[in-house]
């Protein structure tokens, strides 16, 4: 889709437009194409990356832009910026039904992702695989809802699966210990502080030992960089299992 912006006949190209329908009148914004779902899951934070213009129109792609009694009316305020954060956080996506099909199959990817990322089958101990958790989700008739964050779903995923008492499931994080030699120590040790949420010990008194927490799904991510970095000679040992309070909603 492409328009013309009524104030300098500008033509913006690949927009993205968002409505709401508020005190009976539609009133949309020109965003750009696959931003709104990164605004909205707080990946983007610049609203400049996403809004290709602050104006609020009645119809995006014939250049109509919405009359200031009628956004005083629908919403309290003729503040065009706070309208669009409005409508950006709450407007619905208008997208062809392929670019729909598209966006749900890649959020529900996302979702199966951040769960194999941080859960472990309690039984076996070891991660699942993206896959398996496409699976279950299927088997559990997963709905993705384009407007949620994956975060947020996945959280939800979580604890349907569990509900079923027939797909094993906990969050947890994985110990381990990592053990290199002295003169590999630097550059491994930067690195793998990216990679773990928690540093629990460290000791530089013969090489580099360290005991560390991290999400399952990095487990390969770590063994990988510890055998390049040290050519096969450093030492990687899961110690145990630490499970993720029930009460802790944060991913």
């Amino acid at each position: 889709m492409s328009i013309f912006t009524p104030t300098n006949q500008k033509r913006l190209t690949n927009v993205a437009v968002v409505r709401m329908k508020k005190g009976g009148k539609r009133f949309e914004i020109a965003c750009y194409p696959n931003k709104v779902t990164s605004w909205r899951s707080k990946v983007e934070k610049d609203i400049d990356e996403v809004l290709q213009t602050h104006a609020v129109f009645m119809n995006v792609s014939k250049g109509q832009v919405a009359k200031s009694d009628d956004l005083k009316r629908a919403f309290g305020t003729e503040n065009q910026d706070e309208i669009c954060l409005q409508i950006l956080a709450k407007g619905e996506i208008q997208v062809t039904e392929k670019e729909r099909h598209g966006q749900l199959e890649s959020m529900f990817r996302d979702i199966a992702t951040i769960v194999a990322e941080k859960c472990v089958n309690p039984e076996t101990k070891r991660p699942y695989t993206v896959t398996m958790i496409e699976k279950g989700m299927k088997d559990i008739h997963y709905s993705v809802k384009p407007t949620r964050s994956t975060k947020q779903q996945a959280l939800d995923v979580i604890k349907q699966l569990k509900e079923t008492e027939t797909f094993p499931i906990a969050r947890a994080q994985m110990r381990v210990r990592i053990a290199v030699a002295a003169r590999d120590a630097k550059k491994l040790k930067d690195k793998i502080k990216k990679i773990a949420t928690k540093i629990e010990e460290e000791d530089f008194s013969d090489g580099l030992e360290m005991v560390l927490l991290i999400d399952p799904g990095c487990y390969r991510e770590i063994d990988d960089l510890v055998r390049t970095e040290t050519k096969g000679k450093g030492h990687l040992e899961m110690l145990s299992l630490k499970d993720v309070e029930e009460g802790d909603e944060r991913l």
